[in-house]
C-alpha cells in the first residue's frame, strides 16, 4: 500500500475530529459564547449542512488543480476555519468558522478518495479506501475523546488549537509524502463531469449510501440517552461503551475493505441485512444490558463500516473523479442529517426506542435499493472509469 494512502488517512482523521469536537464540549462552548446548549447543537447541524451543500461547490472550484495542490488549499482553508473558531468571541463568528471548516472537510474527503483511486490498482482500491476511511473511524474512536479531554482541562479554545496543530502536521506530511500527480487529460470539462449524473444506476448507489448512514446515525446519535435511560447503565460507563463501539467500527472497516473490491454488492446486502437485525434487536431488548451491548457493537461492525463498499459501488456506477466522490460524501452527510433529525422527531412522539426502529426501517429501504443489482444476472465487475 503506498505510504501516501496513510497520510491521506491522517488528514481525514484531523477533519473528522474537528467535525465531532463540538459534541464533546457543549457546556463549555455554551458558557464561553453566552448561548444555550441547543444553540451549540446547531453548530453541529451547520457543519453538516455546509459539508453537504458547500463541499461539491469547492471541489468544482479546484477541479483544474492537481490533487496535491487542491489538498494543500483545502488544508489552508480548514486551518483558517479552526483559527477562527479558536479565537471566536461570539456565536456568529463560531458559526462562520464551522461553515468554513465543514465546506473544506467535505471537499477534502472527495479529493482524497479520488487521489486514492489514482494511487492504487483497481483490484486493491477498496482496501486502500478502507485505510483512508480508517481516519474517520479513528476520529470517532480517539479524536473526539482526546479533543474533549483537552477542552475539559485547558478550555474549549485549546481543543480547537490542538485540532489546528494536528491539521498542520497532516498538511506538512502530505506536502512531503504525497506525490504531485498532474490532472488527467481525460478529466473532461465541467459539463462532462456533470454528465455522469444522468446515470440512474449512480443515483441508486448514492441513495443506498444515504440510507446506510441514515440507518446507523438514527441510532448512534441517541446511544447515550438510550443506554442510560432505557438500558440502565451509569453515565460513567457510557464513554467506555462508546469506545468499544468505535473499536468495532475500526474492525468492521478493515474487513469490509478486504471484501469490497470483489464482492461489492453482496457485502452491502449482508451489511444492511445484519444492521437491520441488530437495530431491531436493540429496539426489542434495549432494557437488557448484555443483549443491548451486543446489538450496539453489531451496529458498529456493519454500519458506517460499509463505506469502502459504498465508495467502490459509486465509482463503478459513475467514475473515480473528485466531483463524484465529493457528491457521494454529501449524500453520506445527508444520511447523518436525516438519521439524527428524524431520530429526534420520533423520540418526541414514541420514546427512546423509536430511533432504533427508524434505523431498522431505513436499513430495509436500503436493501430495496441494492437487491435489484444483486438479483441481476452475474457479470464481471465493470472497471472503474479514470479519475481526474
Amino acid at each position: 500500500m503506498p505510504r501516501a494512502i496513510y497520510l491521506l488517512s491522517l488528514g481525514v482523521f484531523a477533519m473528522v475530529t474537528s467535525e465531532f469536537v463540538v459534541a464533546g464540549l457543549m457546556p463549555q462552548l455554551a458558557g464561553g459564547l453566552g448561548v444555550t446548549v441547543p444553540q451549540i447543537g446547531y453548530l453541529i447541524t451547520a457543519f453538516a449542512v455546509a459539508m453537504a451543500a458547500g463541499g461539491p461547490v469547492l471541489t468544482v472550484a479546484l477541479m483544474r488543480q492537481n490533487p496535491k495542490t487542491a489538498l494543500m488549499v483545502l488544508f489552508a482553508i480548514f486551518l483558517a476555519g479552526n483559527v477562527l473558531a479558536a479565537t471566536a468571541s461570539d456565536y456568529g463568528t463560531m458559526l462562520a468558522a464551522r461553515i468554513v471548516t465543514g465546506v473544506a472537510a467535505q471537499a477534502f474527503f472527495g479529493i482524497a478518495v479520488s487521489l486514492t483511486a489514482q494511487l492504487t490498482r483497481p483490484e486493491v482500491r477498496g482496501r486502500a479506501i478502507a485505510v483512508v476511511m480508517n481516519g474517520l473511524m479513528l476520529g470517532t474512536l480517539l479524536g473526539l475523546p482526546l479533543a474533549t479531554v483537552v477542552g475539559e482541562h485547558f478550555g474549549w479554545r485549546a481543543a480547537f488549537w490542538a485540532i489546528g496543530a494536528l491539521a498542520a502536521a497532516a498538511a506538512l506530511a502530505t506536502l512531503a509524502g504525497v506525490p504531485a500527480l498532474a490532472p488527467s487529460a481525460d478529466g473532461g470539462t465541467f459539463r462532462e463531469e456533470l454528465g455522469v449524473f444522468r446515470t440512474p444506476r449512480l443515483w441508486l448507489a448514492l441513495s443506498t449510501s444515504t440510507l446506510v448512514i441514515g440507518a446507523t446515525f438514527s441510532a448512534f446519535s441517541y446511544f447515550t440517552p438510550i443506554l442510560t435511560e432505557v438500558t440502565g447503565f451509569a453515565g460513567s460507563t457510557v464513554p467506555l461503551l462508546l469506545v468499544a463501539y468505535g473499536a468495532a467500527t475500526v474492525v468492521g472497516n478493515l474487513v469490509v475493505g478486504r471484501l469490497a473490491d470483489r464482492h461489492t454488492v453482496p457485502v452491502l446486502v449482508t451489511g444492511l441485512a445484519l444492521n437491520l437485525v441488530f437495530l431491531a434487536a436493540f429496539a426489542l431488548l434495549a432494557d437488557l444490558p448484555a443483549p443491548a451491548v451486543v446489538a450496539m457493537l453489531g451496529i458498529g461492525l456493519v454500519g458506517v463500516t460499509m463505506n469502502p463498499a459504498m465508495v467502490t459501488r459509486v465509482q463503478r456506477a459513475g467514475n473515480a473523479r473528485p466531483l463524484v466522490n465529493t457528491v457521494h460524501s454529501s449524500f453520506i452527510t445527508l444520511g447523518v442529517i436525516l438519521g439524527s433529525s428524524l431520530g429526534g422527531l420520533v423520540i418526541e412522539t414514541s420514546g427512546l426506542r423509536a430511533p432504533l426502529w427508524l434505523g431498522a426501517g431505513l436499513a430495509a429501504l436500503g436493501l430495496l435499493t441494492v437487491l435489484p443489482e444483486l438479483l441481476r444476472r452475474p457479470a464481471p465487475a465493470p472497471a472503474m472509469q479514470p479519475c481526474a
